[in-house]
């Protein structure tokens, strides 16, 4: 019987060592055509569960199919595999809207296509929400006469060929979570055009510059009316709406197969060699992103006073202490114009490898900013870095509050690409000297002419008053004579 529980114990420790990799939640919903096509995808599958996923297999028909429960979402994730060549759509528990609203509610989406089957009406109207256009001929699929498997296709060019280096997230400044090393594989894949408008949206692999897409099933030896071509088309795309949710696009399911998993391929490039594969590598980093376990940062402490430089500090002494052991009222709710404020945040980034938070460091040509405003900044400041603890590092800084009185923000804002966003704001008033806080006079050197000036007024009005109560008047000359002239008359 102790045998038993001490099993029970160590199965539990090693179950809670591999799960709750993402930071996001381990409900993964798969949805699929017929579950007789899971044994096409078993590598995947295997990983995904090592990683610590529970993956929930449905059918888009399956009546039980529902992305809602009581109103609050039953999966952390969701992943849509092509339908079948007789639907024309998900089904009525997987509509356009409903997927839109699951994504809002701040779950995760990974959509698979495939040019072996006509995209529904439906996935065009889903990632049409997202400012994604999928060609009009439902039927096409993408190929490259220069870019392809002389293996597998060597007639069709239809398999796509690339780099696993050449992705998008490779570039200066960027967090790159996506790069492998060797060749990826994409056969029949559905290639998308992204919408310039919105910021939201990047694209992960695009298609060489000689590519383009094709229905195979027409016979025609050319293409006239082109829907994109070459770097316009979208192979693997990525949508991360405001609120962090993430929805992915992989323009070939077959990518994520056993079969190209193991595969060789080589390119018609004269002198290039047969190589396997990179997609398994990659489908991990991939699907690592798309259901949060890589990119994902969070803010933890924010904390705003009076710095202990400021003379009101003193004044104002409040139960929290901060890091200089100074008493302080901690994020109070008012200051006053002309103070000195200290502030502080902690970032952290999950670590899917540990299953905990880590400490976050951008890169060092990037900076997290804070905004100090009203209607517009009025500071703008880059947050140096202070110190770090096991699970975060505490950026702060230092300013002074500007003149104008009113209602302002410490607002931090960090978007960058393929991390979540960080959007803190917190309000303080902000409020004017009060009449017994102004300087006094005789402090400030630009007012003594004017306080002399005050003085040599007082004196000179004091020194008028003087005369005139102390001198006495003169006596008038001609009164005597005027009285002794009526005397001599009379």
């Amino acid at each position: 019987m102790e045998l038993r529980i001490l099993a029970a114990l160590l199965f539990g420790a090693f179950i809670s060592c591999v799960t709750a990799i993402s930071a996001q939640g381990s409900r993964l919903l798969v949805v699929l055509e017929d579950e007789a096509e899971k044994s096409k995808y078993g590598q995947f599958w295997l990983d995904l569960e090592e990683r610590g996923f529970q993956l929930t297999y449905r059918t888009p028909k399956d009546p039980s199919l529902s992305l809602f429960q009581h109103g609050v979402p039953a999966y952390s994730h969701l992943l849509l595999l092509p339908p079948g060549k007789s639907t024309k759509g998900l089904g009525p528990n997987l509509t356009p809207n409903l997927v839109a609203d699951f994504l809002n509610a701040g779950s995760n989406v990974m959509l698979a296509l495939s040019g072996e089957q006509s995209v529904p009406s439906a996935i065009g109207s889903l990632v049409a929400e997202l400012d994604v256009t999928l060609s009009p001929d439902r039927n096409s699929m993408v190929v490259d006469h220069f870019n392809y498997d002389t293996k597998s296709a060597k007639e069709s060019h239809d398999v796509l060929v690339l780099s696993g280096n050449d992705v998008s997230s490779k570039k200066s400044g960027v967090a790159d979570f996506f790069s492998v090393d060797g060749l990826l594989a994409f056969p029949h894949a559905v290639g998308a055009a992204l919408g310039n408008a919105s910021p939201l949206l990047s694209s992960i692999i695009k298609a060489p510059a000689t590519a383009y897409p094709y229905n195979p099933k027409e016979e025609a030896e050319g293409v006239e009316d082109v829907f994109a071509t070459g770097e316009q088309l979208s192979l693997v795309t990525a949508f991360q709406a405001r609120n962090s949710a993430r929805f992915t696009i992989l323009g070939s399911a077959e990518a994520l197969e056993d079969s190209w998993f193991d595969a060789t391929v080589q390119l018609p490039t004269p002198g290039a060699k047969a190589s396997k594969t990179a997609n398994k590598p990659f489908a991990q980093k991939l699907t690592g992103w798309a259901f949060k376990e890589l990119g994902v940062i969070r803010s933890n402490a924010v904390t705003h006073h009076l710095s202990p430089s400021d003379p009101d500090a003193a004044k104002h002494p409040g139960p929290n202490t901060t890091a200089l052991g100074v008493p302080l009222d901690v994020n109070p709710h008012m200051y006053r114009i002309k103070n000195q404020v200290d502030y502080s945040i902690a970032l952290s980034i999950w670590s899917p490898a540990t299953g905990d938070w880590k400490p976050f460091s951008p890169p060092e040509t990037d900076a997290v900013q804070l905004e100090f405003s009203m209607l517009s900044p009025f500071h703008r400041l880059n947050l140096a870095p202070s110190h770090t603890d096991a699970s975060a590092t505490f950026f702060t800084t230092s300013f002074t509050i500007p003149d104008p009185h009113g209602i302002f923000n410490f607002f931090v804002e960090y978007r960058r690409p393929y991390l979540t966003n960080i959007e803190e704001k917190r309000t303080v008033t902000i409020r004017h000297f009060a009449h017994d806080e102004y300087p006094r006079s005789f402090v400030i050197t630009a007012a003594y002419p004017w306080i002399s000036g005050i003085w040599m007024t007082v004196a000179g009005f004091v020194g008028f008053v003087a005369l005139w109560l102390y001198s006495k008047p003169a006596a008038a000359a001609g009164a005597g004579g005027e009285k002794k002239e009526k005397e001599g008359r009379n």
